[in-house]
């Protein structure tokens, strides 16, 4: 069985594709597939350059990537949804109410992954433990300040406001990837 992770940001141009780019290379091995879409993407539209760039350093060809609009089957599919920010975390509750448990801003499911205690048997469904294990984290975390949850817009910027964008992308990733691995 191939668990599913959902990347979800505004347009899906920037954020929620170099997401992607960066968990397939994270997650490679692993019997977990990830996509992406946006809750106000216009469908067919080309990756932004500069996240392209940073797509490509993964060692796949991002010339194909086309937007995608945020649909409620998308989410229902998904064994993970890891948005950009709160306000996309909770237009996809309110779009497919049955992921509420298992949808987190890609921020706050890192730092949940980095505090969870992996269970001791996954029953062969590495990413479902893992989502499991960042949930019960949540009762022994401190709440992070409003905006530690969202992951800033690098539209309009500049190359390096993508780089640095991509950066927290992977450190949020890191953990999510060291708990699938711990648990599986």
């Amino acid at each position: 069985m191939t668990d599913h992770v959902l990347f979800v940001c505004h347009a899906n141009l920037c954020r929620s594709p170099m997401a992607e780019y960066l968990a397939r290379r994270a997650l490679a091995g692993r019997p977990v597939t990830v996509a992406s879409a946006g809750t106000d993407a216009v469908e067919g539209l080309p990756m932004h350059p500069y996240a392209a760039d940073i797509a490509a350093e993964t060692g796949e060809d991002p010339t194909d990537f086309r937007s995608r609009r945020l649909r409620a089957e998308y989410l229902v599919e998904a064994t993970l949804v890891l948005t950009a920010t709160r306000r996309q975390r909770s237009v996809c509750t309110a779009l497919a109410p049955s992921v509420l448990h298992r949808t987190f801003t890609l921020r706050q499911f890192g730092r949940l992954a980095e505090a969870a205690e992996p269970p001791g048997d996954p029953a062969g469904d590495p990413l479902r433990a893992a989502v499991e294990a960042a949930a019960r984290a949540r009762g022994r975390l401190q709440p992070a300040a409003p905006g530690a949850d969202d992951l800033r817009d690098p539209i309009g910027g500049t190359a390096a406001d993508f780089r640095r964008c991509a950066e927290e992308i992977e450190r949020s990733i890191r953990p999510l990837a060291a708990l699938i691995v711990a648990t599986g």
